[in-house]
């Protein structure tokens, strides 16, 4: 079975292994590319990469405002050029400006980093990004480890403004019974991520908002306001 809408998390795809007797390994890519990309064809063992690229098929990983390639590593927006890659856009000379750059290569708007196996492992969206003073924070990513935490049945991370920084901000759905608070789960994620990748604030709610097919509804968080 082969998953490629949006990242899935591990616990996801062990459980539908377990579950319908199969292997699930992921792929990614675009409409403006054909649209496959990479495909993990034997899966890995931490079920996080959606593989190495389709043949034929090159990757950069780029900062997303300077568009230099980024140390090897560390995460950046995935840049493809291949055959499957579109001429552009009919009659929009501005996204083709936009998306199509000098050599040949297409702007994805994904972020994404190599594993030590040489799979890309996607992080998120450039225009989802979190910058905390400076740094580049992946909602996803933080979502990824929440989901790990016990006590969590459901999590949507976003940036929010807080005394005139941008912060991750999470959005969390306990397990019934559990009575985590927000300072313990922020010391909990503090304890596993570097510095500035800290949720620096935390909201319980009943549900997170998701779109029909499973993807999670930003913007909507992004609108709620701070209590007190």
């Amino acid at each position: 079975m082969v998953s490629s809408a949006a990242p899935i998390d591990a616990p996801i795809m062990r459980a539908v292994e377990e579950r319908l007797d199969t292997k699930v390994v992921q792929g990614w890519g675009m409409t403006e590319a054909s649209p496959l990309v990479a495909l993990n064809l034997h899966g890995d063992a931490d079920h996080s990469s959606v593989g190495k690229p389709v043949a034929d098929t090159e990757i950069r990983l780029v900062d997303i405002d300077t568009l230099e390639d980024v140390p090897e590593g560390e995460a950046g927006e995935v840049l493809v050029r291949g055959p499957q890659v579109m001429r552009g856009y009919l009659n929009n000379d501005e996204a083709n400006a936009e998306t199509l750059i000098e050599g040949g290569w297409l702007r994805t708007g994904d972020i994404a980093h190599f594993g030590e196996d040489g799979g890309l492992r996607i992080v998120d969206r450039a225009k989802e990004v979190i910058k905390y003073k400076g740094y580049q924070v992946a909602p996803a990513e933080l979502e990824s480890l929440l989901l790990s935490h016990p006590d969590i049945a459901d999590v949507g991370v976003v940036g929010a403004e807080r005394d005139g920084l941008e912060i991750p901000r999470a959005f969390v759905v306990k397990r019934e019974g559990s009575e985590l608070g927000a300072q313990e789960l922020m010391g909990w994620v503090a304890d596993r991520v570097t510095p500035y990748k800290k949720v620096r604030a935390v909201e319980f709610v009943d549900a997170i908002p998701k779109n029909a097919t499973g993807k999670i509804l930003r913007r909507e968080l992004a609108k709620v306001p701070f209590e007190g």
